[in-house]
C-alpha cells in the first residue's frame, strides 16, 4: 500500500519572507534544494499566488521560487524605505532577491509585468539565465494589443484626468474579473478567488496609487523593447513563448516576434486569455518540462 500511496505524493509548497533591497520578499518555494532553479515572476495585478497549479507540477524536477514582486501579494516595503515604484526599482529588487537566496543559475518563467522585471535583470546577469518561458510576457512593439489604447494616452498625457480613467475603469473588481475571463471560452471556469485576492490586495491604503505609477512607468518598458531584443540576439537564450492567443494585451504577434531574434525559439499558441495558467496549467506544464529537459 505504501509503494502505491508514493507514486502520489504531491511536492509540498512552502511560503518564506527573506529581506532584500530593504524589502521584505515573500515568496513560494518548493523542490529539491539541489534541483535546477526555475525563478517565477508573476505581473499585474496578481501574485505568486497565480502559480498555485503549476508549482507542484514542476517541483519534482525543479528547485521552483516566485517572489511577490513590491506593490503585490505579500511582500512588504516599511514606510522607511522610501521605495519608487518603477520597473527599473523591481528589477533591482528581485536582483537583491536572488542574491539573498544564492542563485547563481537559473531558468525565468516571465508574465506580464513579469517580463520587463525578468528581461532586465537577465540583460544584468546573462550568465545566469539558462533559459526563458515567456507565457503572454511581451518584448516587442508587435505584441501591444488595442487594450493599451487608455494607458498609451495616459503615458502622452499623464493629467490627473487620465489617471483617474484608468483608476475608475481598470482598478476595479469588474476590470480584473475582465482580465481574468476575457477571451476564455468558459469563463465560468476561472477560480473566483484568483481576482478576488487580487482585488482585495489592490484595495490595501496607497495601493491604487503603486499601480498607477507602474502603469505610467511601463513606457519605460516599451522604450527598453530594443534593448531586450539585443540582448536575445546577443545572448540566444533558449526560449519558449507559450501564449493565451486571446489575450487582448499582449497579442500573439508578440510571441512570434521572438523568433525574429530567436530562430530557434519555441511558439505554442492556447486557446486561451491573459491568464492562461487558470484554464491550461496543465498543457503549460507539460510544455515546460519537454523545453526545459532539452534546454538545461
Amino acid at each position: 500500500m505504501s509503494a502505491v500511496l508514493t507514486q502520489f505524493v504531491v511536492p509540498v509548497t512552502s511560503v518564506h519572507t527573506v529581506e532584500a533591497d530593504g524589502v521584505k520578499v515573500f515568496y513560494r518555494a518548493a523542490g529539491d534544494t539541489s534541483a535546477p532553479v526555475l525563478l517565477l515572476l508573476h505581473g499585474f495585478p496578481t501574485s505568486s499566488f497565480m502559480f498555485r497549479e503549476l508549482i507542484p507540477r514542476l517541483a519534482d524536477q525543479f528547485r521552483v521560487i516566485a517572489p511577490d514582486l513590491p506593490g503585490f501579494g505579500f511582500t512588504e516595503i516599511p514606510e522607511e524605505r522610501k521605495y519608487t515604484y518603477s520597473f527599473d526599482a523591481l528589477a533591482r529588487t528581485i536582483e537583491a532577491f536572488t542574491d539573498a537566496l544564492g542563485l547563481d543559475r537559473y531558468a525565468i518563467y516571465v508574465f506580464d509585468y513579469g517580463a520587463p522585471t525578468g528581461f532586465r535583470l537577465a540583460m544584468a546577469r546573462p550568465e545566469r539565465v539558462t533559459a526563458i518561458v515567456s507565457q503572454n510576457g511581451n518584448a516587442y512593439e508587435a505584441g501591444l494589443g488595442d487594450a493599451w489604447g487608455p494607458i498609451r494616452k495616459y503615458w502622452a498625457e499623464p493629467t490627473a484626468e487620465n489617471r483617474e480613467v484608468i483608476r475608475q475603469n481598470v482598478l476595479t473588481l469588474e476590470g480584473t474579473r475582465w482580465q481574468y475571463t476575457h477571451g476564455v471560452a468558459n469563463p465560468d471556469s476561472v477560480a473566483p478567488e484568483s481576482y478576488t485576492l487580487d482585488v482585495a490586495l489592490m484595495e490595501r491604503e496607497g495601493n491604487k496609487d503603486i499601480q498607477l505609477d507602474l502603469f505610467l512607468d511601463y513606457a519605460s518598458n516599451v522604450k527598453l523593447y530594443p534593448k531586450f531584443q539585443e540582448y536575445f540576439r546577443k545572448s540566444q537564450p533558449p526560449l519558449l513563448a507559450i501564449w493565451g492567443k486571446n489575450d487582448p494585451f499582449f497579442i500573439p504577434a508578440g510571441a512570434e516576434a521572438y523568433k525574429k531574434d530567436l530562430p530557434n525559439a519555441k511558439v505554442q499558441l492556447l486557446d486561451t486569455g491573459h491568464f492562461a495558467t487558470e484554464t491550461h496549467v496543465v498543457e503549460i506544464a507539460a510544455a515546460m518540462r519537454e523545453f526545459l529537459a532539452v534546454a538545461r
